[in-house]
């Protein structure tokens, strides 16, 4: 994939990765790109090698659709997320689960590592997140007051703070700083439907484009014509990739934030 002038995309290999037994709900790259994560209906974690397309594993456990999966920011664990309303975190080396984490009352439907790898995050349809500890497996904190679904989440940069994107067309900034986390610090408003995904720039900039300091939103990007159900920064916060199903097909926007280049 390159680009050959500025705003064009261009599309050179397309690699499939086609042994699952059921819908893709989720993918990820490990941090050093080698490896390929993928969360399937069919209750699997598939693993594969990013340049080959040549499967690695494929991991059981959970008893339910496997909704999400991500890989820890220092590439030694990954965790996957369940209808089954539990999380699994896995060792990457020794590719085996280390802990079933339990505590929501429905499906989980997304979940975050912190910038150290040390703590996470994670939430679902019973409307609540969660904060584990990753090395204990113990919970740190509920935060409370979306109401829907919560669907996405991602920390910042700084680690001081969470993002959450909701069915209640919200996402919520949770100010970590404080030693309770109960009161949430900003609400953005301004979607008129699921927040299906968010991440954060390395300036500190989320989609729908927004400042965190102040909670207003900079940017709006156009272009997609049907529901965004992923997106990405570059790390160097200056291109916004989003993936969408327009008219039936997988499509893949090169977006440059002018928020981004302030």
């Amino acid at each position: 994939m390159n680009s050959g002038t500025p705003g064009t995309l261009a599309v050179g290999r397309v690699k499939f990765y086609g042994r699952h037994r059921g819908e893709v709900n989720s993918s990820t790259f490990s941090p050093d790109g080698q490896r390929l994560l993928t969360a399937s209906e069919d209750g699997c974690v598939y693993g594969w090698e990013t340049q080959s397309g040549r499967l690695l594993w494929r991991l059981g456990g959970h008893t339910g659709p496997v909704k999400f999966c991500r890989f820890s920011p220092d590439g030694r664990l990954f965790a996957s997320t369940s209808s089954d309303c539990t999380i699994r975190l896995w060792d990457v080396a020794k590719v085996e689960c280390l802990q079933v984490l339990k505590g929501h009352q429905r499906s989980v439907e997304t979940v975050s590592f912190s910038p150290d790898s040390k703590q996470l995050a994670s939430g679902g349809w019973d409307k609540r997140v969660m904060l584990w500890e990753v090395q204990s497996g113990q919970v740190l904190r509920h935060l409370v007051g979306h109401r829907d679904s919560i669907q996405s989440s991602d920390f910042a940069p700084s680690s001081d703070c969470l993002a959450t994107g909701s069915w209640d067309s919200t996402i919520r900034m949770w100010d970590l700083r404080g030693g309770t986390g109960a009161i949430f610090h900003q609400e953005l408003e301004g979607h008129r439907g699921n927040i299906s995904c968010l991440c954060f720039s390395a300036f500190g900039l989320l989609v729908k484009v927004w400042d965190c300091n102040t909670g207003k939103c900079t940017d709006t990007l156009k272009g997609v014509l049907d529901v965004a159900h992923t997106c990405a920064f570059t790390p160097d916060g200056r291109l916004l990739v989003s993936g969408t199903a327009d008219q039936a097909r997988c499509q893949v926007h090169c977006k440059s934030p002018r928020a981004a280049q302030r």
